[in-house]
């Protein structure tokens, strides 16, 4: 009886599938009835258990992993010995029973020797599968032991702990990338070239030299100033990987016991690499490609010529600072990255809109020559090798592959649920050849990303679209979010923000990703035989790559794009749990259309922050301000009102985002005149944000042009954007509106110029609205002196608000407060600075003399009004 009940119950499950199947379309990627299944899940604990074990076992000692190896084998190895003699054991029982049957024995015996049979089967599946799983971590913690001993082998470790210089050879194992260090200080830090390398020989002091393969850091000083107007030029930036270079330098431990290197290599761009092997040559022939890409992108706009590189080939070196922010801002930095969707945009151009397998031949490129579906297969599969020469054949272009890979075929065949053990198979894989990518933040999102195209974007695109959305938009609506949902969590640890433009600009970035990939792609493969063919794809796909940078920008620059989060472990559980929330609610909220617009429109109220609706809720900025003092950080960056949506900027500050996020919430569009006070990386580096999209109308800084790299920082960036520069000097006057200032320092003439920077501050005093402001840059004791000597000591009394010098340091000259005596004294200095700014004794000094005193350390932006000839000042 049982038999024949589980006969119809396994008729009723097949009929019930067709229906399904029936009813559920003939969308992009559905599965064929004959090819969908259950989901096989077989492969995914292994999978995840060699992930665990290797991140684990990386820097563990080699007693350990040899025990952890060595109890996993023995385990697995009981495990296969049990179910090899339950198999024997089931086989002999079965013939016993079959015989008694035989015999005589009733149909409830063969229903209950069937039952027996199945749960023995289930007992060696589950041998089998904890067996798979032993073995698993056994090879994965064999990997990460023979990995994690590179980085204690040989004589590097030692010479780093006594930070000795050698004499060494590295081979490059990576691209040399630039890096320009954030302003920390009043000056720009210099640029230096980060190169992966593995030290093949090192010299000692003694002479000695050992043959080794240490990992290493190689960190360039090029002794250029990390400024966004000053192209760096290095010999290191041309090595390419596989290249053995001699050189000398400094040892050190790494900054960080996590790392996947053994010790930094501190070399002094005078020691310049000599070559003592070249590149192999699928880097040469990789090299040449890559150089003809950007020969061909070098007429381009400044955004297309530096952003084409990064999409085709993941070669970022042209991107500055502020399109990188703008990216990273949006969520949209993972198409500056080598990413497996770089290869699958072009394999599907290759096979066709992604259907079923059976059709692949009848889309793309390759039916309409003629290619045969096996020749396209391995058409595929040589793109698929080309890309990862190209663009190196490193662990995360591996990564990239094959993650890609699994992405196009889930597409390509519509068996989406048996790509999740195609997953977990690359991950398995990956994680046994590269254990380092058990700790990678861009493998874990990539696994992430894939999985959840895989899993959740099929069922919420066909949620979508029995909400009435039309299928492509759902589609792509379901991938974006999907994704955007599953990495959030990952991505806060990084940012320790959450963008909220995130989805939308994804969505809008894939009408130009595809074309501008497909077409770089193009350019790279002529430039090597035809250059002027290759500058021509390459301007035609300039136009989709400048409308992703200017989607970036307009996404980074909404006041609402991002919020600030917690950048560690919690703060990552907090945001899954929001993210499950907001899915669950979703849900309900999309039954009903009305509440999915007032949503809607919140979210974009949220996002755009129009200036009444924020100003009304938040009381920022206060209406009728005169003053307002950006909180920038440990730096400068003020702003005086000329009326009608125009200010006159004092100072920029050290980073171009904060004091662009500043002036977009005073909604500051139009810039008369912009103040730089003195060249101080702190007053000056944050000049391109006060440039952002605004009309400004001249520059005028100090004459003392020092440090000098810095002033021709500030003059570069004001000549490519044609605004004049000129030095103010004392007894300059000016107005505009109701806004009048004057220039009381420094004096004219070169011979009466300051010797230090800060005591050639520009030094104003200002009239608005009854008020008299003092601002006093950064002057030191002797300039303020210097000033109390000077014809304008005698306008310097009865100052109603005082800009206090230097971030109100303990440098002050106690004459000068006495004399101008503020009744309200502003600071500008960063949040727990190391620095000790502002100084309590300079604090005390002020407040003795009666001023009251706001900093921005504590009370965030400062903004000045006057109601009713009552002086105020509110913090943001």
């Amino acid at each position: 009886m049982s038999l024949v009940h589980g006969d119809r119950d396994q008729g009723d499950a097949e009929r019930a599938r067709r229906v399904v199947h029936a009813a559920s379309g003939r969308r992009l990627g559905d599965a064929h009835p004959r090819q969908e299944g259950p989901t096989d899940l077989r492969l995914v604990p292994p999978a995840l258990a060699a992930w665990a074990t290797a991140a684990l076992t990386l820097h563990a000692s080699p007693g350990r992993v040899t025990a952890v190896v060595a109890v996993c084998l023995v385990a697995a190895g009981g495990l296969l010995l049990v179910r090899s003699r339950r198999r024997a054991g089931g086989r002999g029982s079965t013939g016993g029973r079959g015989s008694t049957g035989g015999m005589g024995g009733t149909g409830g015996m063969g229903g209950r020797v069937g039952t027996g049979g199945a749960g023995g089967a289930g007992g060696t599946s589950v041998l089998v599968a904890v067996g798979a799983v032993l073995l698993c971590v056994a090879g994965a913690a064999a990997s990460a032991g023979l990995h994690g001993a590179d980085l204690r082998r040989g004589p590097v470790p030692e010479l780093a702990r006594r930070y000795a210089t050698v004499t060494a050879e590295v081979e490059v194992t990576a691209d040399p990338r630039l890096s320009r260090p954030r302003v920390s200080g009043n000056r720009l830090p210099p640029a230096t070239v980060l190169v992966g390398a593995r030290v093949r020989g090192v010299e000692e002091p003694g002479g000695t030299v050992t043959v080794t393969r240490a990992p290493v850091l190689v960190i360039v000083d090029t002794g250029a100033r990390a400024s966004e107007g000053g192209p760096v030029r290095s010999a290191w930036l041309g090595l390419l990987p596989s290249t053995r270079v001699r050189v000398t330098g400094q040892l050190a431990p790494p900054l960080t016991g996590g790392d996947r290197m053994a010790a930094v290599l501190r070399v002094r761009e005078a020691a310049a690499p000599r070559v003592t092997r070249e590149p192999s040559g699928p880097q040469r022939l990789a090299g040449r490609l890559r150089a003809g890409l950007r020969e061909a992108t070098d007429g381009l706009p400044p955004d297309a010529r530096a952003l084409l590189p990064g999409l085709v080939v993941g070669d970022t070196s042209r991107i500055t600072p502020e399109l990188d922010e703008a990216f990273k801002a949006t969520d949209l930095a993972h198409t500056l990255a080598v990413s497996g969707s770089n290869l699958t945009i072009v394999l599907v151009l290759l096979l066709g809109p992604p259907g079923l397998a059976q059709r692949s031949e009848r889309r793309g490129l390759a039916p309409r020559f003629g290619v045969s579906l096996r020749a396209t297969a391995l058409l595929g599969g040589a793109l698929t090798l080309a890309f990862v020469v190209v663009c190196r054949p490193d662990p995360s272009v591996l990564r990239a592959a094959a993650c890609g890979a699994v992405v196009l075929l889930a597409l390509a065949t519509g068996r989406r649920r048996s790509l999740i053990p195609a997953l977990a198979a690359a991950v398995l894989l990956l994680v046994l050849y590269d254990p380092w990518l058990s700790r990678s933040y861009g493998f874990l999102l990539s696994v992430l990303a894939t999985g959840a195209l895989l899993t959740l974007a099929p069922r919420w695109s066909a949620g979508l679209r029995g909400r009435g959305v039309p299928p492509r938009p759902a589609e792509a609506l379901a991938a974006a979010a999907a994704a955007q949902a599953v990495c959030a969590p990952v991505v806060v640890v990084l940012s320790a923000r959450v963008s909220l433009v995130a989805v939308p600009c994804n969505l809008l970035a894939e009408f130009a990703l595809a074309p501008a990939t497909v077409l770089g792609f193009t350019a790279l493969a002529v430039a090597p035989v035809a250059m002027p063919l290759a500058k021509a794809v390459a301007w035609l796909a300039g136009w989709p790559t400048q409308w992703l940078a200017g989607l970036a920008r307009a996404g980074a620059a909404l006041p609402g794009a991002g919020v600030d989060w917690p950048g560690d472990w919690t703060g990552a559980a907090l945001l899954g749990l929001v993210v499950v929330g907001v899915v669950l609610v979703g849900r309900r909220v999309l039954r009903r259309p009305w509440l999915c617009g007032v949503c809607g429109v919140l979210l974009v109220l949220a996002v755009v922050q129009p200036r009444p609706l924020t100003r009304t809720i938040t009381g920022w900025p206060p209406p009728g301000w005169r003053l307002v003092m950006c909180d920038v950080g440990q730096g400068d960056a003020m702003v005086l009102a000329a009326g009608g949506g125009a200010g006159v900027v004092v100072d920029a500050g050290p980073d171009p985002g904060l004091v662009d996020g500043c002036l977009r919430n005073l909604g500051v569009t139009r810039i008369p005149l912009v103040v730089l006070t003195h060249f101080h990386a702190d007053h000056v580096a944050g000049l391109p944000g006060v440039l952002r999209g605004r009309s400004v109308g001249a520059i005028e800084t100090t004459a003392l042009a020092e440090p000098v790299d810095q002033a021709g920082f500030v003059r570069r960036t004001a000549a490519a954007r044609g605004i004049p520069v000129r030095p103010a000097a004392a007894g300059e006057r000016r107005r505009t509106g109701d806004l009048s200032w004057e220039v009381l320092w420094p004096p004219p003439g070169p011979a009466a110029e300051p010797r230090a920077p800060n005591d050639a501050s520009v030094t104003l005093l200002v009239s608005t609205a009854g008020l008299r402001i003092l601002l006093l840059g950064d002057l030191e004791p002797d300039g303020q002196r210097a000033l109390l000597r000077s014809p304008a000591a005698g306008v310097l009394g009865g100052v109603d608000v005082l800009k206090v010098a230097h971030h109100g340091s303990a440098y002050q000259d106690p004459g000068l407060i006495r004399l101008v005596a503020p009744r309200l004294a502003l600071i500008s200095a960063g949040a727990d600075n190391s620095y000790g700014h502002p100084a309590p004794g300079t604090v005390a000094a002020l407040r003795t003399g009666g001023a009251m005193v706001s900093r921005t350390d504590r009370d965030g932006a400062l903004a000045v009004t006057v109601d009713g000839g009552e002086l105020r000042v509110a913090g943001d």
